[in-house]
């Protein structure tokens, strides 16, 4: 990867040094141990509404972060400021925060065994060389295939356009040292149909490690104008209680709701209806969530953790059973266990069924729906961790006999995710990635629907 950091004001090697440089200093002070990360990017992003420029933002950050232990005591301390002053200052603000902070028996850096000593290149970054002109032509063609797919397509919150570079480095004196670039870049429309009381909303968008990967923008445009006419004319339920669909890109989300009922900090302070759920089962006995850190190019790789922990490429869940969390250092420790690598968060998921056929595309769900709820849009944030109950806003499509009828809109979904999971009637093929997280539509048997 190292012709790749020629993007960068630094090489990788420069960070490296001004990585020890810190560690040695925090040793010199009388830190019993230290880690840094040493980050630097600088990205592109440009917004037009209607044709017309919005934005256009240029970024560029760096940021050199330590913490300092003194047996069990921690401290932090960060500066944006690379010179040699600022550093040492920042490593004595942390070994003075250190002195003053509370013991805490589960403190302390990952231990070496579980480092990575030979990180792979997993291709995490690709450059695109990108000009704010060619950045904003991209966009007005992404909203303009929006407005071209029906006169009925009169406004827009615009399109937007990103690219961004960044590289780390992460060093502790357990030995660990290493690092990498990486890049994210994506194009977004979001068109507005109808007028007066009958407008809608909806957007789309592609986001790729690599340009070359992204969507073409007509196709973004094209879709996003396709989903927001299909809400035109929405009516409201009566409440009952029905099958529902999630579509794919909401199916995210509710893997998402999991990872967070099972991850670390929710887990040791008790604040999960998942606690101690390790070897139960949780999910209908069809469906499985893997966790792959390695795959190439994609969102959620990374071939170590925000601790420099190796990844590992395991199963979440198998055949319904919770077979692993999402565990840091620091919260395994809390919990008696070791460290599941995923300090940052979890690394390519994919919710999958064990049932699921060649065949299950979008309309094969609908069909399995047969009369129910499509839901394409959730909002508010009405989820509770500590009872799993689950109450949000949302809009779709009603569905008869496994065909969309009518739009549908100002309505409660209300369950609980226990209730969710364990009601896993189907995952479809119509699979999308989205962030770290990969899944097919999901087909839950029953729920509330509360109609206004």
């Amino acid at each position: 990867m190292s012709s790749s950091t020629q993007h960068f004001p630094h090489s990788q090697d420069q960070l490296k040094e001004i990585a020890s440089e810190v560690l040695r200093q925090a040793k010199a002070l009388g830190a019993t141990d230290a880690a840094t990360e040493i980050s630097e990017g600088d990205g592109l992003s440009v917004s037009v509404r209607r044709g017309k420029v919005e934005t256009i933002e240029h970024n560029r950050d760096k940021l050199v972060g330590v913490t300092v232990f003194i047996g069990q005591r921690r401290g932090n301390a960060s500066t944006s400021d690379f010179s040699p002053q600022a550093l040492r200052d920042t490593v004595a603000a942390a070994y003075n925060i250190a002195r003053f902070t509370a013991e805490d028996d589960c403190a302390g850096l990952a231990e070496a065994e579980l480092l990575e000593t030979d990180p792979q290149d997993l291709s995490l970054f690709h450059h695109w060389a990108l000009t704010p002109d060619e950045a904003v032509e991209l966009a007005r063609r992404a909203e303009q295939a929006a407005f071209d797919t029906s006169p009925l397509i009169r406004n827009s919150e615009g399109a937007g356009v990103s690219a961004q570079h960044s590289q780390f480095v992460l060093a502790t004196t357990r030995g660990f040292l290493a690092g990498y670039p990486y890049s994210r870049h994506y194009i977004s429309c979001s068109p507005i149909a109808g007028s007066g009381g009958n407008m809608q909303r909806d957007d789309w968008y592609s986001s790729k490690r690599a340009a070359a990967d992204l969507a073409a923008p007509e196709a973004i445009g094209r879709y996003a104008a396709e989903r927001t006419l299909a809400r035109l004319r929405g009516r409201k339920l009566a409440t009952r209680k029905c099958p529902v669909l999630f579509e794919a890109p909401l199916a995210a989300g509710l893997l998402g709701a999991f990872v967070q009922a099972v991850s670390g900090g929710s887990l040791y302070r008790k604040a999960t209806f998942l606690v101690d759920s390790l070897g139960k089962t949780v999910f209908a006995p069809h469906v499985g969530i893997s966790e792959n850190p390695h795959v190439p190019r994609a969102m959620g790789s990374a071939p170590f953790d925000e601790e420099g922990v190796r990844t590992l490429a395991r199963d979440v869940v198998r055949a319904g059973v919770v077979e692993g969390y999402f565990l840091s250092t620091y919260s395994a420790r809390k919990l008696g266990m070791q460290t599941t690598g995923n300090a940052g968060g979890s690394h390519n998921l994919r919710l999958y069924s064990t049932e699921a056929q060649a065949g299950d595309d979008f309309r094969a769900m609908l069909r399995k729906l047969g009369t129910g709820l499509l839901v394409t849009e959730l909002m508010g944030q009405g989820v509770n961790y500590v009872t799993g109950d689950y109450s949000r806003g949302a809009a779709g499509f009603w569905v008869e006999n496994g065909e969309i009828q009518y739009p549908v809109e100002e309505i409660t979904l209300a369950g609980n995710l226990r209730d969710m999971f364990g009601q896993i009637a189907a995952i479809g093929n119509d699979v999308i990635v989205r962030g770290t997280k990969e899944t097919g539509s999901v087909l839950i048997e029953q729920m509330t629907i509360a109609g206004h």
